[in-house]
């Protein structure tokens, strides 16, 4: 490999690097939503997996049944973690990297 060839490598890698951390950083940008219990306990997470915001609906709160609300929150938060893989993985596959949906 000739120097030229290597230096438009270089640049071809570095120009895929900022285009990684652009995306990244739109990910970031995105908010997605896992609801559980028809919308009565949503979580809002980003795109990279952030948990931004959980939001409980007052009918749902009983003293009595405290561990149905958690399970209602566990699922909402679950939800929108899965969905915010699904958007980084098509992200990544948009770019050409199939299986790097996982990348932080």
């Amino acid at each position: 490999m000739n120097q030229k060839q290597l230096k438009k490598m270089l640049a071809r890698a570095q120009e895929m690097q900022a285009k990684m951390l652009k995306m990244q950083e739109d990910l970031a940008g995105e908010k997605i939503e896992g609801s559980a219990g028809n919308g009565m306990v949503r979580a809002m997470v980003s795109g990279n997996g952030e948990l931004l915001e959980i939001s409980i609906s007052p009918e749902v709160v009983d003293p009595e049944d405290i561990e149905m609300l958690e399970d209602l929150i566990l699922v909402a938060v679950k939800n929108a973690v899965e969905e915010s893989r699904r958007l980084s993985e098509k992200r990544m596959e948009e770019f050409g990297m199939p299986g790097l949906g996982g990348l932080p």
